[in-house]
């Protein structure tokens, strides 16, 4: 049987040796912001939506690129469909709602078809959405990125310069080993941490009123602080979030005023406020 490769602390990440890029970003785009999650099911969609609802709604100019190609979800989310058309066969207008700029291979592609790829067709497709959309002037474009470490982290980092990253978790212990990677993936790609949000961090009983914590309490937190990396605060699990992201209308609009949308609003806040994101201008 064939040894495994040694991939200690020492050791390079397989084709990441090419410098992080200064200014290949596609024209118009003044930051680029990825969203991560190292482990599937911990809400990172559903807070990319809302969270580019937020930052409209401060008056930015605001993209949301879905790069979780086998599972795009962002336009349901975003209540967006139809194909995107292409006046010249080679530039490609995306679509808006509730004041973002979307694009996504769920735009392609019908529904309940699965995308079956390996990773140069991942990476190429990336590229395509980043370069041949027409995106217009953007404060910020967001990129949803699917979960894990892999071909389309490692395409983004290294072909366009990349703001910073937002990492979200559950607390959950399991959740947040996971997401360590996504963090060191990124502090090896030299791409600066924004800082963690923990998403489903508690639910308020219907019943007893009593607020109840399923997948344990503060443990984002807790490796934010571990880290020395900014905690960016607590989404709940709620009824009324899952049913804005099922209706295509994200709870930041549907009720914008609700403790749930002012959690968003509040990290959208920290996020344009950060040292990280007004040095990020191109």
């Amino acid at each position: 049987m064939e040894q495994f490769v040694d991939a200690g602390a020492n050791s390079n990440i397989i084709g990441t040796d090419a410098p992080r890029p200064q200014d290949k970003n596609p024209e118009g785009i003044d930051r680029i912001i990825a969203i991560a999650s190292g482990k599937g099911g911990v809400g990172k969609s559903t807070v990319s939506a809302n969270l580019a609802v937020a930052l409209a709604a401060k008056g930015l100019k605001v993209g949301l690129l879905d790069a979780d190609v086998y599972g795009p979800s962002q336009p349901r989310m975003l209540g967006v469909s139809g194909r995107p058309s292409s006046p010249d066969g080679q530039t490609i207008l995306p679509l808006r709602n509730h004041g973002v700029t979307l694009m996504s291979l769920g735009l392609m592609t019908p529904e309940d078809e699965a995308i079956i790829w390996r990773g140069p067709m991942l990476m190429g497709a990336l590229e395509q959405m980043m370069n041949q959309v027409e995106w217009g002037k953007l404060d910020v474009l967001l990129v949803d990125l699917p979960p894990g470490t892999g071909d389309v982290q490692m395409t983004l980092s290294q072909k366009f310069f990349v703001a910073g990253a937002v990492v979200v978790s559950t607390p959950q212990d399991i959740a947040l080993l996971d997401a360590r990677k996504g963090i060191d993936m990124f502090k090896r790609m030299e791409v600066p941490l924004f800082g963690l949000i923990e998403n489903m961090a508690s639910f308020v009983c219907d019943g007893c009123g009593k607020e109840h914590h399923p997948f344990g309490s503060g443990g984002a937190r807790a490796e934010a602080e571990k880290l020395g990396a900014p905690f960016l605060g607590e989404i709940p699990l709620d009824l009324d979030i899952r049913i804005g992201a099922d209706g295509g209308v994200p709870i930041v609009v549907s009720k914008p005023d609700s403790p749930q949308a002012q959690a968003f609003s509040r990290i959208a806040e920290q996020l344009i406020n950060s040292e990280t994101y007004a040095q990020a201008v191109l």
